[in-house]
Formats: C-alpha cells, structure tokens, sequence
C-alpha cells in the first residue's frame, strides 16, 4: 500500500517558525481537511539540517528556472548529493542547459518538491491540493510564505 502526505513548507528553505505560530498554522490546516482520520495524521516538524522534500512516484521533469530546458534527474541527485555532502550549507548550483547560477530549492518541478527544515505534513489527508487562498491563509498563521507539495510514496 502506498502513503500519501500534504505537505506544506516554507518558501525559504532555512527558514523555522516560532512553536506558537507552527501551531497557528497547523490548526489552520486542520481546519480545511475534511474528516478525523486525515486530522490524526497531521503533524509539525522541525528539522536541524535542510531536508529534501520529494514528491516521491510523481515526479515527471524538472526544468530550469531561467529558460525552461529540461534538468535531467541524473544531473539533480548528483547536486542534492552534493550539498547533502555538504550539509546543505547552500542549495546553490549551475544549471548545465544556460550555466546560470541558482538554486535546487528554486528549479520548476513538475509535480512539486522542495527543501525544509521545517514542515507540516498530514499523512493521508483526504483531500487533494490547497487553494491559492487556503495556502495564503496557512502561510499568514505561519508568519512566512508557504508552498504545498503532494507526496506519493
């Protein structure tokens, strides 16, 4: 059986909530999953390092952000490693198709993924992606923008 996470994360990647704002917006997220179960499995987290969020099976491309070419997955894991390697002290890389410098945290993901130290993550939530403004609402009880990304493992 296969797990599925709503996963909400902030836009910087080494940014971490106060705890009273982290349960602000957790209890705004609760609010908008439909059911009890889905509510069970929401949880905050804070990390020491950055994390990579992956949308797990879904992923189809990845692109640069500069000129839309295509970034292949080879290239990608052998750059998360080697910030992994690094700790991820910078997420900072160039990308091969224009040699432009940018950021992992920054290439288009077609489903989404990200990098976190912090997270709110429901596991089986139920319900499918946040609206633009239910998005808005986490991220003004968090106190920071937020991007959501659907996880399918």
């Amino acid at each position: 059986m296969s797990d599925s996470y709503l996963t909400v994360i902030a836009t910087d990647p080494y940014w971490q909530p106060r705890r009273d704002a982290a349960d602000r917006a957790a209890a705004v997220l609760s609010g908008m999953l439909p059911d009890d179960d889905a509510r069970r499995g929401l949880q905050a987290m804070w990390h020491d390092d950055v994390e990579v969020v992956v949308c797990g099976a879904s992923l189809e491309k990845i692109s640069c952000p500069h000129g839309a070419a295509h970034v292949s997955s080879h290239w990608w894991a052998q750059a998360v490693s080697a910030r992994c390697d690094e700790g991820f002290s910078t997420l900072l890389v160039v990308v091969p198709c224009c040699e432009v410098q940018t950021s992992l945290n920054e290439l288009v993901y077609d489903w989404p993924m990200g990098f976190a130290r912090f997270r709110i993550e429901v596991l089986y939530p139920n319900r499918a992606w946040l609206t633009g403004e239910e998005l808005a609402r986490v991220a003004d009880a968090l106190g920071h923008p937020v991007r959501q990304i659907l996880i399918h493992t």
